[in-house]
C-alpha cells in the first residue's frame, strides 16, 4: 500500500538532478512519487552554466524545488573568463538559487588539479560574496580540498556549505566538520560492503547531516543499478536511521531541519 503524502514523513532530497534526459519521459509521474514519499524541498545541483535556463524551468513547474549554480570539478572545459559573473547573474536573478555548486575537486576520474582548483577558488569567492552556501563534490581528493579550505578559514573565506554524496572516512570527515561543513548521505550508505560511509553515518552529529539522492545516479539498495530518482531518498533516510539506532521519523525530521537551516528554505516549503 502507498504511504499518503500525510502519512509519509517530511523529507528533503538535498541534492538531485532531474534536468537530465532520462527523466523527459515520465517527470510528472517521477513527481508524484517523490510526493507520495513525503519530499516536500529538493535541491537541484548544477554541473555547467548551460544547464541554468532548464533547471530555472524546473523550478517554474515544481514550486518545492530550489536550485544551485556552479561549475563541476569534470566539467573544467565549461570554465572561462566571464564564468564566475555568469553565475553570479543568475544566482542575483532568482531567489530561488539556494547554493552554489556543485564545485569541488575530483582526483578518481581525473588528474587536472590546477585547473579543478582554478574554477573552483571563484566560486567559494562567489559564494562568500552572496553569502550562499556551497555544495561541494570531493572524490579522492579530501586532502587537498582541506587543505584549500583551511588556507580560507585562517583568510575568513571559507563559506558554509555541504559534502554531497558523502563517501569519505570517519577522519576525513571531522576535518570537514572542524570547519563547519555539513556532511549528506545519499544511496552509497545503502551499500553492504560502503562501511567506512556507515562509520561516518553512526558518528556525524545530528545537526550536520543531510541526505539526498544525487539521482540519477546511485540508486539505493535494493534498487542499486537502475535509475534513481527523488522518492528513494526515503530509502536513504531509512538506511541512515537503522546505523543511528533512531526511527525514520527521528531522521527525517531532523534531515528536513538542517536542510531548512542551511539552504534557508522557505517555511512554506518544508
Amino acid at each position: 500500500m502507498a504511504v499518503s503524502p500525510e502519512a509519509a514523513p517530511p523529507l528533503v532530497d538535498s541534492h538531485c538532478h532531474i534536468v537530465f534526459r532520462n527523466f523527459e519521459a515520465d517527470l510528472d509521474a517521477v513527481a508524484d512519487r517523490w510526493r507520495e514519499a513525503g519530499v516536500k524541498a529538493l535541491v537541484h545541483a548544477c554541473v555547467e552554466p548551460a544547464e541554468i535556463p532548464a533547471i530555472r524551468a524546473l523550478a517554474d513547474r515544481f514550486p518545492e524545488l530550489r536550485y544551485a549554480v556552479g561549475v563541476h570539478p569534470l566539467d573544467t572545459q565549461h570554465w572561462h573568463g566571464d564564468t564566475a559573473a555568469t553565475l553570479e547573474a543568475a544566482a542575483r536573478a532568482d531567489d530561488r538559487v539556494v547554493a552554489i555548486g556543485e564545485l569541488g575537486l575530483d582526483l578518481f576520474k581525473a588528474t587536472n588539479l590546477e585547473e579543478q582548483l582554478a574554477a573552483l577558488g571563484p566560486q567559494l569567492d562567489l559564494a562568500v560574496t552572496l553569502d550562499l552556501p556551497v555544495i561541494i563534490h570531493c572524490r579522492d581528493a579530501a586532502e587537498p580540498m582541506l587543505d584549500e579550505l583551511r588556507r580560507r578559514e585562517r583568510e575568513g573565506r571559507c563559506p558554509r556549505g555541504v559534502m554531497h554524496c558523502w563517501g569519505g572516512t570517519p577522519e576525513e570527515m571531522a576535518g570537514f566538520l572542524e570547519l563547519g561543513l555539513f556532511i549528506s548521505f545519499s544511496g552509497t550508505v545503502t551499500f553492504p560492503r560502503a562501511e567506512p560511509i556507515h562509520a561516518c553515518a553512526r558518528l556525524v552529529p545530528a545537526d550536520r547531516y543531510l541526505v539526498e539522492t544525487d539521482c540519477p545516479f546511485l540508486a539505493p539498495v535494493p534498487r542499486r543499478g537502475k535509475r534513481n530518482e527523488p522518492a528513494y531518498v526515503a530509502s536513504v533516510a531509512a538506511r541512515v536511521a537503522e546505523l543511528r539506532g533512531e526511527t525514520l521519523e527521528e531522521v527525517a525530521t531532523t534531515t528536513t531541519a538542517n536542510a531548512a537551516r542551511l539552504f534557508r528554505l522557505p517555511l512554506q516549503v518544508v
